[in-house]
């Protein structure tokens, strides 16, 4: 049950438009393992929410729902106002393309030169592309993460922030309308995790991308989500603004901000 109920405005110029709408999202592994127990959660065009959570709380599990790498129990997820569970597996895979993950640990190709693991998605989803399309937009797509000379590297020669950039990158490189992104700032240095936090933004702003954060990271909560909404024993327990939150007279609540 939501304990506290916030009315949110937001930094972001977004619309009315949903873009995303869970309803009664419930999960178990196992006879006694009830992850996500009736989550709502509305995301509409151009807005970015963050998702923050005790670890185990379901975070990961309900972006992995979102987009049909896990199975829902219970519950209606509409994405583009289309219902997935109604979809086959070319259905939603053609939904999927719409769609960007950003995977913890940036799931780059090793064996594969940055070059190779950004052409990898295009030469999947989008075949008609010339070589000079293919290249122009690898080369759009590192520019817009300011790491164009890495174009040829390994990613073993790459730092933590340069791999989260080209996974990023990655992401970006078939234009989807919906980022989601898991822990983004994970395992990285201060300065490095706000400029991944200032890249979620200007993404953000260029592109008018919706986003969903899963963060343990409460600088990149505080700098890039317009709504905050903070999951506990398997619901959504509160929802809003970052300022809102801080302010909250819930003692839970306030022990993610100390």
């Amino acid at each position: 049950m939501i304990q506290e109920q916030i009315n949110i405005p937001s930094h972001a110029a977004n619309s009315n438009e949903t873009v995303i709408d869970i309803k009664g999202l419930c999960k178990s592994f196992g006879e006694h393992n009830d992850v996500l127990k009736g989550v709502d959660i509305i995301v509409t065009k151009g807005e970015n929410l963050v998702v923050l959570g005790k670890s185990g709380s379901g975070k990961s599990v309900t972006i992995k729902c979102l987009v049909g790498l896990v199975e829902a129990d219970e519950g209606v997820i509409k994405v583009f106002d289309t219902d997935i569970s109604n979809l086959d597996n070319s259905e939603l895979n053609a939904l999927r393309v719409r769609i960007g993950f950003l995977f913890q640990n940036s799931a780059l190709y090793d064996s594969m030169t940055v070059r190779e693991n950004l052409e990898f998605p295009l030469k999947r989803h989008s075949k008609k592309l010339s070589a000079a399309q293919v290249e122009e937009a690898v080369m759009d797509a590192l520019e817009s993460v300011g790491l164009a000379e890495a174009v040829d590297k390994m990613p073993a020669e790459l730092s933590g922030g340069m791999r989260k950039r080209i996974g990023l990158a990655r992401t970006l490189i078939l234009k989807p309308e919906i980022i989601l992104y898991d822990e983004p700032t994970t395992g990285l240095d201060t300065i490095t995790s706000r400029e991944i936090s200032e890249l979620i933004l200007a993404i953000q702003k260029k592109n008018k991308t919706s986003s969903v954060i899963i963060t343990h990271d409460m600088a990149c909560a505080k700098l890039t989500g317009d709504r905050v909404v903070i999951l506990k024993d398997g619901v959504i327990h509160i929802e809003g603004t970052y300022e809102e939150l801080e302010k909250s007279n819930d003692g839970w609540v306030r022990s993610f901000f100390i």
